[in-house]
């Protein structure tokens, strides 16, 4: 099939950009950054241009996509950032150098597997300090955990601990958090007689604090990832307005108009509930000019949030296949066949680069 559109253009050369930037600052605090490429679906192009910029670890949470960069000739660490099923190990093994790690019982069994392959796996294991996803919760399981690992596991190398905020429970990485993270690795140094290597201080939103430089000292290792794909988050939804270093124009997606046609903006009829079980409510603007586009739900998530990047045009929603745009107040008399491109946020890249039925464009080689 020659599909034109929908279209995800990948800049490669402002991801390089991104990347070198949020690299080169980490490095100048002592922090080593893992590459995380979940965002687009685990693409071996963007994997091999943050690894350029200076990434020493590239990061996923899926196995397939690091399998997926290891056929395309990614040649370089890999960083397992969701814990492991059992039933994920043998791969998890033969796949990625390190994994993060929260229970006794998968560490046992890693080990069990890395014994049967002949190899050493290392592990960051987990503590929860408040977002309440994954992680060890009381200190002393933490600690136990660790010195079980070193003591007891030959062939499960102890890297580190690490954290995760404001993925789940939306708690703000602060120092003061910070702070909690690099004591409990002091306690755990204590107890195992030897330095870690690696203290993981979270991920994008933990950036912030090497913006401001008032991460604390100690924490030597950051998961990065929508801050180098994208970075719309700190910008626009922290409003940290000096973080202009960092291009928010990374991402292109381009749709195809499919219909035009002037319609009231109030439905006609009984109302029932949408295709995905909801009753919206609408607002009656009279009639307006209306574009639909071969998008839809199914592609990138929330229609809503998408930003056209033409002044004028409103996303008003749409369903699983179908994307409506009021396009009344658009300079460009949009007809069929005609394109409309959007910015996009990093829930839009996960539906994006998961389908089979978008077009990838790569540019800025």
């Amino acid at each position: 099939m020659n599909r034109q559109f929908p279209c995800l253009e990948i800049h490669l050369d402002r991801l390089y950009h991104n990347a070198e930037q949020v690299i080169s600052r980490c490095k100048a605090r002592g922090i080593q950054v893992c590459g995380v490429i979940k965002g687009v679906g685990g693409m071996p192009e963007v994997a091999r241009v943050i690894s350029a910029a200076g990434a020493e670890q590239i990061g996923t949470s899926r196995l397939e996509q690091v399998a997926r960069c290891r056929a395309a000739g990614v040649n370089v660490p890999f960083l397992l950032i969701r814990i492991p099923g059992l039933s994920e190990l043998a791969d998890t093994v033969a796949l990625c150098e390190m994994s993060l790690q929260s229970e006794v019982s998968t560490l046992d069994a890693l080990e069990q597997e890395c014994r049967r392959q002949g190899k050493t796996h290392s592990v960051i294991v987990m503590a929860d300090l408040g977002d309440l996803r994954e992680g060890f919760w009381n200190a002393g399981e933490l600690i136990a955990a660790c010195v079980h690992v070193e003591r007891d596991l030959p062939h499960v190398h102890l890297a580190g601990i690490g954290v995760n905020l404001s993925c789940y429970g939306s708690i703000r990485p602060t120092p003061e958090k910070m702070t909690q993270l690099t004591d409990l690795a002091g306690q755990v140094e204590a107890s195992i007689g030897r330095r870690l290597e690696i203290v993981s201080g979270g991920a994008t939103s933990s950036y912030t604090l090497v913006h401001w430089d008032t991460m604390p000292q100690g924490i030597n290792h950051l998961r990065i990832g929508e801050n180098i794909l994208l970075s719309y988050d700190l910008q626009n939804l922290w409003h940290i307005s000096d973080m202009d270093y960092l291009r928010t124009d990374t991402f292109t997606l381009t749709a195809e108009v499919i219909e035009v046609r002037e319609k009231p903006t109030y439905p006609q009829g009984e109302f029932c509930i949408d295709a995905f079980g909801h009753t919206p409510e609408y607002a009656d603007h009279g009639i307006r000019r209306r574009a639909l586009l071969a998008l839809g739900r199914a592609d990138v998530g929330e229609l809503e949030t998408l930003e056209p990047r033409e002044s004028g045009i409103t996303v008003v929603g749409g369903s699983s296949d179908h994307c409506i745009l009021d396009v009344t107040d658009c300079p460009r008399h949009l007809q069929v066949g005609d394109t409309v491109s959007f910015s996009l946020r990093y829930s839009h890249l996960l539906y994006l680069t998961g389908r089979e039925d978008v077009r990838f464009l790569y540019t800025g080689k």
